[in-house]
């Protein structure tokens, strides 16, 4: 099936070497650009894409409040956030929001056309590194703090089962990878990981990660980690 990518970025010259990179690919169609964050409800509503390329830094709406109110719609497309910046706190903010993950700009052509083909498949783009890495960014704010407050609270409903398998989520574990850790079959796996949104009201595995993250419970669990 073919994926219907919209392009958002601010710079022209962005839009079209995007379009042109990406367009060749048959797996993909760009359905549309858009040059700030206020169009990005009409052409969704328009273009109906799969996945939402979508640019930080934009004049109007920035692409962080664009996804923020693109995710908080049922039905939304998925987005990843393009960015210059490896640990950026708006990087962050998004994938919080429910971005399946970010790029950087100057990512070779192939790996973001990969990229869009996970996200489209419903898999994260986001290892288990550059998650770390992302949270060391932040790490020790006061708001730090009290978010891994929050986020234990979230998680100690949850049954020991669903704890190993957020656990596994959060190092970066494919849905295979967990099944062979925890002995189970890969269509139990993703019945866990449904339940996991459901249960604790997130979209997607990176907020899951992020969840796991926030906990602390990879600092406390460092041998478990897959590989990177």
């Amino acid at each position: 099936m073919t994926i219907r990518l919209l392009v958002v970025d601010d710079d022209p010259l962005v839009r079209a070497g995007l379009t042109l990179m990406l367009g060749g690919d048959e797996s993909l169609r760009i359905v549309g650009e858009g040059s700030d964050g206020r169009e990005v409800p009409d052409l969704v509503a328009r273009l109906a894409p799969d996945v939402v390329l979508m640019d930080l830094r934009m004049p109007h709406i920035d692409g962080l409040t664009a996804t923020e109110r693109l995710r908080a719609r049922p039905g939304a497309p998925e987005v990843i956030v393009l960015t210059t910046f490896h640990a950026d706190e708006q990087v962050l903010r998004a994938l919080r929001a429910g971005a399946a993950g970010f790029v950087l700009k100057d990512t070779p052509p192939a790996e973001i056309v990969a990229a869009v083909r996970k996200v489209a498949a419903g898999e994260p783009v986001l290892s288990p590194a550059v998650t770390r890495q992302l949270m060391r960014h932040v790490a020790g704010r006061p708001e730090t703090r009290h978010r891994r407050t929050a986020a234990a609270e979230r998680l100690a409903g949850l049954t020991e089962r669903e704890r190993e398998v957020a656990l596994a989520v959060g190092r970066g574990a494919s849905n295979a990878e967990i099944a062979a850790r925890l002995y189970m079959s890969v269509p139990t796996v993703k019945t866990h990981v449904s339940r996991l949104l459901a249960r604790l009201g997130l979209d997607n595995r990176v907020q899951i990660a992020l969840l796991v993250h926030d906990a602390g419970l990879l600092d406390q669990d460092p041998d478990g980690a897959t590989g990177e």
